[in-house]
């Protein structure tokens, strides 16, 4: 427990965190990496090109400065966070290293500003938030290990199947190289692929939602290449896993992991909407609620560029043929001509009202500026936030923010 003037030494530094935050982040992984060059292999390298790290570290630290009398206020953030350490590997020996580069940062940023008693104050709040998530993920490792057909760190897969399922989009059907069972998972959770491309120094793990239901022999990974654009390069995973990885090649997993699920124990009307690769949760999650044999109402509205990137197209379109209680509608951008969908452009409310009810459970996944429209779509329906369920691509961040 921290004593009341390190949580007032704290708080009066939140002001500070607003200023000077992602300056004192950005500073701090340059100094860590710097330090510790081996952590490359853990951490996202086109997040921290594009700054998408330091600013979710940023907000992390915000949020916990800010609640540090309270921090059972935020442990679903923290939880969130901690699956994602989990997945990747990260290890209570990580946290030393990563406060005393944060201390660092914070002293070379805010120069005499940073006086002892706040850089101690820093100093004893880290340790508290560093022991709330060694303690979260060493459970969730435990969970991970013991669960049947379970495993602690990564374990190699074999590319069982490799299925072009779009111009842009390619489904990896993956089986174990031991051939023993795998872990089940809940419908909307991902797993995390480790690879390092030839020519790489430093090894590099993505995330990728499963894109199947549960109780299959394998994972299904459906993933997009990654273009080069004007603000990012062409991503090195998605391009790797596209171009070298084929049939009978082995990936590193780890076992899966992630807190955007599916609540299968509601029995009210469900609306899943995707943009683009957002599809893959989804998808798992619209199986699995046709699966269960609940009498629910679903609807299923995807929206793409046009149907050249409209991937598992005939699968969805076929569980809308022999689901009576499934209506499924595309949304396509952009069609080609001859193509052909339920709407052209994008998602708006006085469309979605058309096909879907106010009091349904809306999940939904997809690029940032789809995950700002459907929200800003369902705030202005008078969805309740309880109803509202989404995942956000990319490291955790302030996603009121984001999607506001």
């Amino acid at each position: 427990m921290l004593d009341t003037r390190t949580i007032e030494v704290i708080k009066s530094t939140v002001p500070v965190l607003e200023v000077h935050g992602q300056t004192i982040t950005k500073t701090f992984y340059q100094t860590m990496f710097k330090n510790h060059p081996e952590l490359l292999n853990v951490f996202n390298h086109a997040n921290q090109r594009q700054g998408k790290q330091p600013t979710a570290l940023a907000n992390a630290v915000y949020a916990a400065a800010a609640h540090i009398d309270r921090l059972e206020e935020i442990l679903p953030v923290v939880r969130g966070i901690a699956q994602k350490h989990r997945a990747l590997g990260i290890l209570p020996e990580h946290y030393p290293i990563v406060g005393e580069n944060l201390l660092a940062a914070i002293k070379t940023v805010l120069g005499d500003a940073a006086t002892e008693e706040i850089l101690d104050a820093w100093g004893k709040a880290y340790g508290v938030i560093a022991d709330v998530f060694i303690s979260v993920e060493a459970e969730m490792y435990r969970e991970a290990e013991e669960k049947k057909g379970g495993w602690r760190g990564f374990r190699r897969f074999v590319v069982d199947r490799k299925v072009k399922e779009s111009d842009v989009i390619t489904s990896f059907y993956l089986k174990p190289e031991d051939g023993q069972a795998i872990a089940s998972y809940e419908p909307g959770q991902y797993i995390t692929v480790r690879v390092k491309p030839e020519g790489q120094e430093f090894t590099h793990l993505r995330h990728y939602s499963l894109s199947t239901a549960p109780g299959q022999p394998y994972y299904r990974i459906s993933v997009k290449r990654e273009e080069a654009a004007e603000d990012r390069p062409a991503g090195v995973v998605s391009t790797y896993l596209h171009t070298r990885i084929g049939e009978g090649d082995v990936l590193e997993l780890s076992a899966p992991a992630g807190d955007f699920t599916l609540d299968q124990s509601r029995n009210v009307p469900l609306v899943l909407l995707s943009g683009g690769v957002g599809l893959t949760p989804m998808v798992s999650m619209l199986e699995t609620a046709l699966q269960s044999g609940a009498n629910r109402d679903i609807v299923y509205v995807h929206a793409a560029r046009s149907a050249k990137h409209h991937a598992l197209k005939e699968q969805v379109a076929e569980l809308a043929r022999t689901h009576d209680n499934l209506r499924a509608y595309t949304v396509y951008e952009t069609p080609d001509t001859g193509e052909s969908s339920d709407k052209t452009g994008y998602i708006d409310l006085p469309w979605l009202k058309t096909v879907a009810a106010a009091d349904s459970d809306f999940y939904f996944c997809g690029p940032v500026p789809f995950m700002k429209a459907v929200r800003r779509a369902l705030k202005d329906w008078g969805v309740p936030d309880e109803r509202i369920h989404f995942e956000f691509f990319g490291p955790a961040d302030s996603l009121e923010d984001t999607l506001n």
